[in-house]
């Protein structure tokens, strides 16, 4: 009498391969958290494509630091080089552009676009990492390595630590500059503590999930949270609650159903902004039926 076995469900292959799965989702949900408590003061003050273009300029950073190894014979870390360009992205963001006579629009639009362009010149150069260049910008990462979770696991515990400590100053600063400055707070200083906390994080995650998701986190999280329209603790905790929410759960979509990493974690941020589009819909008609 002839016997088939069953093949394994992929729910089976993912609890026997959890192993292998664990480090991507603990960075996933590392990244997620920490990025979706920055959005709010991305959002808030409407520097969302900051985000981008310093998810950009990691990118590049990452493609330098193998032009570096290949062509010029220096080991330069990927992340090393996706944290100093991020960082240089930032401090050029932070500069007044009315001094240069420009406006922060046409400041934004020259990080962006030329980190864009000089990382696809470089990677044209370097067609041995292509994938890793591939990777970096629109986020395939099936694997993370230890070292990049490491790196994440580090740089986000240093950078909610100062967040809480700082929370008040910073969250004052951000929303009530005048009022800040009556307060004698230093505004500049607290203004620069959150810059480059957000340099940090989106240079550290870039590497190791990709510019497109990373973007997503430190954008989408907050806008959901704030259809909600609660008291501003409550949106930081919801923004990382759906950051951590979209990392994790877009992993575990991909796995399931074949789809690439980085635009699953995009796509399920956008998700939740529907979902809190409808939860604000309902509150609204609620509301009136009172």
């Amino acid at each position: 009498m002839e016997t088939t076995l069953a093949e394994p469900s992929k729910w089976q292959e993912f609890i026997a391969g959890f192993e292998l799965f664990r480090d991507p989702l603990l960075c996933a949900l590392i990244a997620g958290g920490v990025l979706g408590f920055l959005s709010v003061y991305v959002v808030l003050r409407r520097m969302v494509f900051v985000s981008a273009a310093v998810a950009q300029s990691a990118g590049l950073g990452v493609a330098l630091a193998f032009f570096a190894t290949i062509h010029l014979g220096v080991h330069v870390e990927p992340v090393v080089g996706a944290t100093v360009m991020a960082l240089a992205a930032t401090l050029l963001l932070m500069t007044e552009p009315a001094k240069l006579r420009l406006t922060r629009e046409s400041l934004l639009g020259l990080a962006y676009a030329l980190a864009g362009g000089a990382a696809v010149l470089i990677g044209d150069r370097i067609a041995q990492e292509a994938h890793d260049i591939q990777g970096i910008l629109f986020g395939t990462a099936v694997l993370v390595t230890p070292e990049q979770l490491h790196t994440v696991m580090v740089a986000g515990a240093l950078v909610m630590f100062i967040q809480l400590w700082w929370y008040r100053g910073i969250t004052f600063a951000s929303f009530d500059r005048i009022g800040a400055h009556v307060q004698e707070l230093p505004v500049r200083l607290l203004d620069a503590v959150l810059m480059v906390s957000i340099g940090v994080m989106v240079g550290v995650c870039a590497r190791a999930l990709g510019a497109l998701p990373v973007f997503a986190f430190s954008t989408l999280s907050a806008i959901a949270a704030l259809m909600l329209d609660f008291r501003l603790p409550a949106t930081f905790f919801i923004a990382t609650l759906a950051g951590a929410i979209s990392g994790v759960g877009g992993y575990l979509f991909a796995y399931f159903f074949d789809f690439p990493v980085g635009g699953s974690q995009t796509v399920l941020a956008g998700a939740l902004v529907a979902l809190a589009m409808g939860a604000r819909s309902l509150m609204g008609l609620f509301q009136r039926a009172r």
